[in-house]
């Protein structure tokens, strides 16, 4: 039986609850986001921002340029997770089949569901409605025999667009688009296929899978079978996040390195606390650097054991930035992020089984102290300690 898949995605989905709960910004470029003098980047944007130029994660200094009348509002992530959370709950009236893959966009199998809502377009449409009815929010539905060509259906006419894409329309929706639509090409494949003389999806039905592994490797198989519109994966009910993190630009360039370890301290902590509450442990923690000049790096280190405590994900932070020492530059940009999730309860015996529990029991007691009297009411001792100096440049 052909599948029957649906894509929503909200529309500037930031901006237009702003937009929604502030009247006096309706038909105006409104951008969510930190402001330019604190190297704010733009979260979302309105239609109406967009119109200059504006996009989502533009430097906000860039975007005042583009825009100098831009609105800027500062987020209030309660407040898009409220609304998403009851937009989602819209989704569960026509299907359990619900993937949501970010805070404003799911993808829903509703194949099983049409005997009862009679046909997919009924049920896109229903859910517009209802969303608008519900939330004075558009939002934009695309239709498709798979993943691949529902998602792309959904970006076809926003906002508040809807595309239906029938298995025998695929060819013609798909042959006209630019190579780089395929999912999985960046814009250094684009240049290789471009140079092919591959500048449509069209034209990549062209090359052989043989041709295209030689050339992409297991990414070259990806792109043979999306470029003719095959697509198989399944929708994935409660998609578990694969990793998390946190992360933060500095008002000033640093290179002060005690005062770096101290904000690693901060955000290992984070990390940490957003494991534990969601009772899940990491294998890898991952450490990234932004110098002053936009070069990045990323450094890993992969733990023997699973583990959710702050003082194991900061201890490999630290070692992973004194390999980096001495700074070569000032940096800009410092995150902690950690993957290969597993959940709490898979917990293996260390040489140090014993110091883990009594780490673990401290842990449970400042969590919550923290739930109780706020982040601060106990700090790390990586940034009570961490000697915070002056920002300064590079000589």
């Amino acid at each position: 039986m052909l599948r029957q898949i649906i894509h929503v995605d909200m529309d500037a989905f930031f901006a237009s609850v702003e937009q929604r709960d502030h009247p006096e910004f309706a038909g105006k470029p409104v951008v969510v986001g930190g402001k330019p003098e604190t190297r704010g980047v733009v979260a979302a944007a309105s239609y109406e921002a967009r119109k200059f130029g504006v996009r989502s994660a533009m430097a906000m200094a860039l975007a005042v340029k583009k825009c100098p009348d831009l609105i800027i509002v500062p987020p209030r992530h309660h407040e898009y997770e409220r609304v998403s959370r009851s937009i989602m709950e819209i989704f569960y009236q026509f299907t359990p089949l619900v993937e949501q893959i970010s805070i404003d966009e799911a993808f829903l199998d509703v194949t099983g569901s049409l005997g009862l809502f009679q046909t997919a377009e009924n049920i896109g449409r229903t859910i517009q409605q209802k969303i608008w009815q519900v939330h004075a929010l558009t939002a934009s539905v695309g239709i498709g025999p798979n993943k691949f060509v529902a998602k792309l259906a959904s970006d076809f006419h926003k906002p508040q667009g809807f595309t239906m894409v029938h298995p025998d329309q695929v060819a013609s929706f798909l042959d006209p688009l630019i190579v780089h639509t395929i999912w999985g090409i960046g814009e250094k494949t684009a240049l290789t296929l471009n140079k092919l003389g591959i500048k449509t999806v069209g034209d990549a039905k062209s090359l052989s899978l043989t041709r295209l592994e030689a050339l992409f490797g297991k990414q070259g198989k990806q792109i043979f079978y999306l470029c003719r519109g095959i697509d198989e994966r399944p929708v994935v009910p409660e998609h578990e996040a694969k990793s998390l993190g946190k992360e933060i630009t500095f008002s000033q360039d640093i290179i002060d390195v005690s005062y770096l370890f101290s904000i690693a301290g901060k955000l290992a902590d984070q990390v940490g606390l957003r494991l534990r509450k969601g009772s899940k442990q990491c294998r890898t923690v991952t450490l990234k650097l932004r110098y002053c000049d936009w070069e990045t790096i990323s450094r890993s280190h992969t733990c023997t054991d699973p583990t959710n405590l702050t003082k194991t994900i900061y201890q490999n932070i630290s070692l992973l930035i004194k390999k980096e020492l001495p700074l070569k530059k000032p940096v800009r940009l410092l995150g902690v992020s950690v993957s290969n999730l597993c959940s709490e309860n898979v917990q293996q015996q260390s040489l140090f089984g014993a110091q883990d529990v009594r780490e673990a029991e401290l842990t449970k007691v400042t969590d919550h102290l923290k739930e109780k009297y706020g982040e601060m009411a106990v700090v790390p001792g990586s940034v009570l300690y961490g000697k915070k100096t002056n920002f300064r440049k590079m000589d």
